[in-house]
């Protein structure tokens, strides 16, 4: 059985499909240096590329048509394998400014094609020689968007990927790294994508040609408490004026409320957030409950602030990735198209005092909320939008006047 479902819906699948006349496997060489390996013995046979070897990891699909290094580079996908339902991956190579965190965490890559030979100015590397060099498998030769089918129908599945150029494939070993990893439900993963000391963060968002400025506005003291940070956020808090200075994840109240900061940030992180939230809610509830200062989150860290709050949140069948998602901002009616990159979600009804400001438009689920008499706010979708469209820039204003306004109260 195939994700837990039996042959013939899986057959009904595949009928269903545009490409009902290609198996799953795209496979047109003899050799298969390459294998899918599902929790139930399932496997597909197709080719590697990038390093050899075993990883595994929960499945998720990603449908957006850009930035393939940003999105391998997220810490969120920490112990994820990510399908590309877009066939063009690699096109553009790889290079030192679109990184979103020094070191992927991610497990590996599937792709529908071979990596596309890249044609840009920018380019550096190109994919296949950078995931080796990460130590980072890479899959193609499989139909992605019936996978991608298949996931949405039955759920994100764990697997293991292997690539092998000898074909030799040790199928227990790979079973028996499934059967240890378990999925992402209960799975703390902030301390291993987290930075492990303070840093002030230099540099504001591109200005074209000459690159990212390296000029560091100092308005106000923004201090990030980082479950996984991308560089993008980072970035755009410094284009709205603010100095930031990042912190660790389990950094103390004290030694941020000693920095005397303007605003907190929570920012975007891997992992299941009612894990993280055992020791992250009561550090936020003490800056809730003690303090005036605006309060921002992003993704984990809206979902931080949510349990904070007294919500509850939940597995999802399959999240949200991508760069095409639409948004409704409930206060004005506004769709908004977004990034996403979460498989939990924060559930409703919620508390009194908590007012929901964005829904997906997709399923429904919740994309935002704020305290109704208080400058503290998150949103679910990714409104620094590395890659994806820039609809919601907006918020980090918001939080910027939040901050100007609170400070020019306390005068």
């Amino acid at each position: 059985m195939l994700f837990g479902l039996d042959k013939l819906s899986l057959w009904v699948l595949i009928m269903q499909n545009s490409s009902s006349q290609l198996p799953i496997s795209l496979l047109n060489q003899s050799k298969s240096t390459g294998k899918i390996l599902f929790s139930d013995g399932t496997s597909i046979n197709c080719q590697g590329f990038g390093a050899t070897g075993i990883k595994v990891g929960e499945l998720c699909f990603n449908t957006s048509m850009t930035g393939y290094q940003e999105i391998i580079t997220d810490p969120s996908y920490c112990n994820q394998i990510v399908c590309f339902t877009f066939p063009h991956i690699g096109n553009v190579g790889i290079n030192q400014e679109d990184y979103e965190a020094t070191e992927p965490r991610l497990a590996g890559i599937i792709t529908k094609w071979q990596p596309t030979k890249p044609s840009n100015w920018r380019s550096e590397h190109d994919l296949d020689s950078w995931l080796k060099v990460l130590n980072l498998i890479g899959i193609t030769g499989v139909d992605t968007r019936l996978l991608t089918q298949l996931t949405r129908q039955a759920g994100a599945p764990n697997v293991a990927i292997f690539n092998s150029p000898d074909e030799e494939f040790d199928i227990e070993e790979g079973q028996n790294k499934l059967n240890a990893f378990g999925g992402l439900k209960g799975l703390d993963l902030a301390p291993a994508v987290s930075a492990k000391k303070q840093s002030v963060w230099q540099g504001a968002l591109w200005e074209w040609p000459e690159g990212h400025s390296l000029t560091n506005p100092n308005q106000f003291k923004v201090a990030t408490l980082d479950f996984g940070v991308k560089k993008n956020i980072l970035r755009c808090l410094s284009s709205v004026g603010c100095h930031v200075r990042n912190f660790p994840y389990n950094t103390d109240y004290q030694q941020i409320i000693e920095w005397q900061p303007d605003g907190l940030f929570l920012s975007n992180g891997p992992g299941d957030p009612a894990a993280t939230a055992e020791y992250i809610v009561p550090l936020l509830q003490k800056f809730i409950n003690e303090t005036a200062i605006p309060i921002f989150g992003i993704c984990l860290g809206h979902q931080m602030l949510a349990l904070a709050l007294g919500c509850q949140t939940t597995k999802m069948s399959h999240g949200h990735h991508g760069a095409n998602h639409p948004v409704k901002e409930i206060a004005t009616g506004k769709v908004e198209i977004t990034t996403m990159n979460h498989g939990f979600t924060v559930d409703s009804p919620l508390p009194a005092g908590v007012e929901e400001t964005h829904i997906s438009l997709f399923d429904g689920t919740n994309c935002g909320i704020r305290l109704k008499d208080r400058p503290i706010f998150s949103v679910q979708f990714h409104p620094e939008a590395s890659p994806g469209p820039q609809d919601s820039y907006y918020l980090f204003k918001r939080f910027a006047k939040a901050m100007l306004d609170n400070q020019a109260s306390n005068s």
